[in-house]
């Protein structure tokens, strides 16, 4: 027994000892007796107030005794107290598996991520900091860019050797940093706005320039795109005309493209009805887009500027006409050709830049070139005597020069040769017309010398039988020079008395000199 109750229980007296125990007895009271000196005492003091804690928060007093809870410290017997301990474990250890997975995916990046939000963080968590602020849930951001330092209208800030003006070096490497953000978007200027770079204004201006030269250059290739036939592809000018020609009859279905060029982009399509002008229209046809891109016609106007048929109407100033006068230059030497029996394709229509002939092949497939079909020996030397003689009917009566004449622009289809893409062809009182039909005599002599035809002329040779003109030079350089001097002759024969041309209804005529 407690020796402060025995001391507080008065003395019974003698008698029998169950009345003392006796449970329908009145209770006695326990009178504590303290001196004044204990109840001054602080020791009582804090005691008293420990046990008053204890009563109202007893987890808390638990934990504070240690930094972590175990069986020596802590009264186990309460459930209760049991699933606090192993929850606070679990937290613990949940709380680490998520720092380790910040160290290990963040590692040495500038960009971090958090995952603050999904700790278990306790109060009295002694592993977790409190000094530990996210810095999202502050107002400064580290990554984006300071305000420059404004400088005052006095031009300079500071006093004595600490004085900086508007033109410090530092200063003004970072204005040109913070002036890169009003650069245009599609200028990738990266992430160095927020590391403190200080760009000189050397190196500012050539970025300054450089990103307006890419602005433009994206302003241009986009008109270009819009206003210009692409490869394999058409402008919507032109997408327009061929919806026209389709939906008006001429043409029944355009199927896809054949052939591509440097000028030009050729189509296949099924022929409809017929056209405006009563035309007959064949069952397949060939269309033929001419590139409205300027860059592959700018280096070709020697072929059509001193042409009798377009010098008056050629203009330097304006290269978009080219285009058009190029097609239209096309359509009348097929219209010669044509007259003269020579195998080439029949002109259907022309449209601005679009030109409409007959389809060489047969089932979409087009006839192969000269290059590319294998041809027996008997069959070569035909096709060589058969480009023979049109190269004959085409400067004698067509009046025309190819100035293209080779492999690639010869189709074999039917067991003979068809000439195509004649729209660069001139006639032979073009200043350059003797110079172009010495070149294309020298690209058929060579393919046919290749391809093993014993009867093939030389270049020089071939010259002669076609142009009747008889130059003997025993080597190539004074053949040239001779073709030269007689190119120059009628040059200022030309300019000297003119040509004078009649009217003539039909395109296949040749001209008629007035002297």
């Amino acid at each position: 027994m407690d020796p402060v109750e025995v001391a507080a229980v008065p003395d019974a007296g003698p008698g029998p000892a169950w009345q003392s125990k006796c449970p329908w007895g009145a209770p006695n009271t326990a009178a504590m007796s303290c001196s004044l000196a204990d109840v001054m005492s602080e020791q009582l003091a804090k005691e008293l107030q420990l046990e008053e804690e204890n009563a109202a928060f007893p987890e808390v007093a638990d934990v504070a005794e240690g930094p972590f809870i175990t069986g020596e410290n802590t009264d186990t017997s309460s459930d209760l107290m049991l699933a606090q301990m192993l929850q606070m474990e679990f937290d613990r250890e949940y709380d680490a598996q998520l720092r380790r997975e910040e160290k290990k995916i963040n590692g040495d990046s500038k960009v971090s991520i958090s995952f603050e939000n999904y700790r278990k963080v306790h109060p009295y968590d002694s592993d977790s900091s409190e000094d530990e602020v996210d810095w999202q849930d502050t107002r400064h951001d580290p990554y984006r860019a300071d305000k420059p330092t404004t400088t005052p209208r006095k031009g300079f800030i500071g006093k004595g050797k600490d004085i900086t003006t508007k033109h410090d070096e530092v200063v003004c490497g970072r204005k040109n940093t913070a002036r890169m953000e009003n650069f245009a978007p599609e200028f990738q200027v990266g992430d160095g706005i927020g590391m403190d770079l200080k760009l000189s204004n050397q190196v500012f201006n050539a970025l300054k320039q450089h990103a307006y030269s890419e602005e433009r250059r994206s302003a241009r290739l986009h008109e270009k795109k819009e206003h210009s036939t692409a490869e394999k592809a058409v402008d919507p000018k032109t997408r327009l005309l061929l919806y026209k020609m389709v939906n008006g009859g001429m043409l029944e279905t355009i199927t896809g493209c054949i052939s591509t060029g440097k000028e030009s982009v050729v189509f296949h399509a099924y022929g409809g009805r017929s056209t405006a002008e009563d035309k007959v229209m064949p069952a397949e046809c060939a269309i033929k887009v001419f590139k409205t891109t300027l860059n592959e016609f700018k280096n070709r106007d020697k072929y059509i500027k001193d042409d009798y048929r377009f010098k008056d109407r050629f203009s330097k100033l304006n290269p978009r006409k080219i285009i058009r006068m190029w097609a239209e230059k096309e359509m009348h030497n097929l219209t010669r050709m044509q007259n003269a029996g020579i195998p080439c394709p029949q002109v259907v229509i022309l449209k601005k830049h679009i030109l409409v002939m007959s389809f060489i092949g047969q089932d979409q497939v087009p006839a192969p070139k000269l290059k590319d079909v294998t041809l027996s020996s008997e069959d070569m030397k035909k096709a060589y005597y058969q480009i023979l003689h049109m190269m004959q009917q085409l400067y004698k009566e067509c009046n025309l020069v190819h100035a293209d004449l080779s492999e690639y622009n010869m189709l074999w289809h039917d067991g003979k040769v068809w000439l195509i893409d004649v729209s660069q062809s001139v006639e032979p009182t073009h200043p350059h017309g003797l110079e172009f039909l010495f070149r294309d005599c020298k690209n058929v002599s060579q393919f046919f010398q290749k391809a093993g035809v014993a009867e093939t002329l030389n270049e020089r040779e071939l010259f002669n039988a076609v142009s009747g003109l008889q130059i003997t030079a025993d080597n190539e350089v004074d053949f040239q020079a001779e073709i030269e001097a007689l190119e120059k002759m009628n040059e200022d024969h030309v300019q000297n008395h003119g040509k004078k041309l009649s009217m003539f209804s039909s395109d296949g005529d040749p001209p008629i000199y007035d002297e």
